[in-house]
């Protein structure tokens, strides 16, 4: 006999729990321990952002607790956010939410989001007390550091792009706040050349700000931070660099940094990860792992200088042609401040830097005219070999290269880029949905968040069963 649900009665009262549904080993239930002690102090530190008077505003644990809902499982719009909660039991009971309780509306969400929140820098902090709470329970082991950066597509058309000059901001492009953060920086780094800053340079000859490169071809007029780059192989695009710096005991990030999709932005924030990771948690690597885009002379000499090794391959700008001598067969003589050909000419320099970076050596053309083994030294009338002006901080890099120390640390560098992929595949996170640098760094530190925190849970609770894994699908 077939069955049929009766519909005719319906039971007026119900005992329903969410605690008791959601399952003990669920992957909510197993960061929820941890979320809980670092939002502690939330309601405290954005006091001051809030009036004393007029009605009660959304609470913002609840928000914080809505938003890591939505990085952990790739939901980062506001209005499919606020659905998903609703409807969601796992999510209400993560959120603290009973059944008859009101989700924020998606409006009330993002002007809260995008103005009170991004104001006070709270999630750097919820950040930072997260990586806290993982070097408490010592999952940080603060011996060795790995750095990287991927690539994250921007918010912006890349059909759409048009050279600076040909840029004339409207009113209304300028309220809008990825054009006025950008406006805004332009105007403070007129203000430092106007002051005498620009050109002053080191005493090593290198620049002091960013200025003296040249301005990008391409730029994105809804998003003018971001970078015109095809790096990684991809297609031409605009982007931000997520730039990750990671202890590899347990892979935990420890920084993190939002950055336009630039090679140079990308290493020049390694310098503000470590000095801030020193600074704010009183953590300082032994040694550094990076690929060879991080092997430049001068971020090699800085990390010598912090007492940090390097264990990074060096980038050589001048690789030897086939056939020809290669620059190692060219023997520099530190006491005279030369280098010495193969057949014993030297090359002088006249001590210039040039493009901050390095010197000019070069040969006599008459002593190459009349030289036997000029066809295999240069095609060019005179030799010239640039030194780095950072070439013995180049040269320690390269002796620890093939130590056991060096390969361990080369493979240990896979787990940064493990992040990443982590990032993409299971978190469904490629495109940056907010604009501007700010809007980067946001979701930059969201992630950094839900991927220490499920870090946290693998290690300090162990892995969920294969019944959570269906449940978390």
């Amino acid at each position: 006999m077939m069955g049929r649900q009766d519909r005719d009665q319906r039971q007026l009262f119900y005992e329903f729990s969410l605690d008791e549904i959601i399952p003990t080993d669920h992957l909510l239930r197993r960061i929820d321990v941890f979320a809980t002690a670092v939002l502690a102090d939330l309601h405290e530190r954005l006091k001051a952002f809030y009036s004393d008077i007029g009605r009660p505003s959304v609470d913002p644990e609840l928000m914080i607790r809505m938003l890591l809902i939505g990085y952990c499982y790739g939901i980062r719009h506001e209005r499919r956010l606020c659905q998903e909660v609703a409807l969601h039991l796992g999510y209400r009971w993560f959120c603290r939410l009973d059944l008859d309780d009101k989700v924020p509306h998606h409006s009330t969400f993002s002007v809260n989001r995008l103005g009170r929140f991004r104001e006070s820098e709270i999630l750097r902090h919820i950040f930072e007390r997260v990586v806290v709470a993982c070097m408490a329970a010592g999952l940080v082991k603060g011996e060795g550091f790995a750095v990287d950066a991927s690539v994250m597509e921007a918010n912006a058309s890349r059909y759409h792009g048009k050279a600076p000059g040909e840029l004339d901001w409207t009113d209304a492009q300028r309220q809008k706040r990825a054009v006025a953060e950008y406006l805004a920086g332009l105007k403070a780094e007129a203000q430092v050349q106007e002051g005498g800053d620009r050109g002053a340079g080191g005493s090593d000859g290198t620049p002091n700000t960013s200025s003296d490169r040249k301005p990008p071809k391409v730029i994105s007029p809804s998003d003018p931070s971001s970078a015109w780059t095809a790096k990684a192989n991809k297609r031409v695009q605009f982007g931000y660099g997520l730039n990750y710096l990671i202890d590899v005991e347990h892979a935990i990030i420890v920084d993190v940094e939002a950055t336009p999709a630039r090679t140079y932005d990308e290493v020049a924030s390694t310098r503000t990860m470590i000095d801030r990771t020193e600074q704010r948690l009183d953590l300082k690597p032994d040694w550094l792992t990076a690929d060879t885009a991080y092997g430049t002379g001068k971020l090699l000499a800085w990390l010598l200088g912090k007492g940090i090794t390097p264990h990074i391959p060096v980038w050589e700008r001048y690789p030897s042609s086939d056939g020809m001598f290669s620059r190692g067969e060219f023997t520099y003589d530190a006491e005279r401040d030369v280098y010495v050909c193969p057949n014993d000419k030297l090359l002088r320099t006249s001590g210039t830097v040039h493009d901050g970076r390095a010197r000019n050596y070069l040969s006599q053309p008459q002593e190459c005219r009349a030289c036997t083994l000029k066809q295999r030294c240069t095609r060019a009338p005179f030799k010239k070999i640039a030194r780095d002006i950072n070439e013995d901080a180049r040269n320690h890099a390269r002796s620890l290269k093939g130590t056991p120390e060096f390969e361990r640390s080369s493979n240990a560098r896979k787990k940064v880029e493990m992040r990443f992929a982590h990032l993409k595949v299971q978190h469904g996170f490629e495109r940056i949905r907010l604009r501007g640098l700010t809007g980067a760094r946001d979701e930059f530190h969201l992630a950094a968040i839900v991927q220490n925190l499920k870090t946290m849970a693998l290690y300090l609770v162990g892995p969920p069963t294969k019944r959570a894994c269906v449940a978390i699908a």
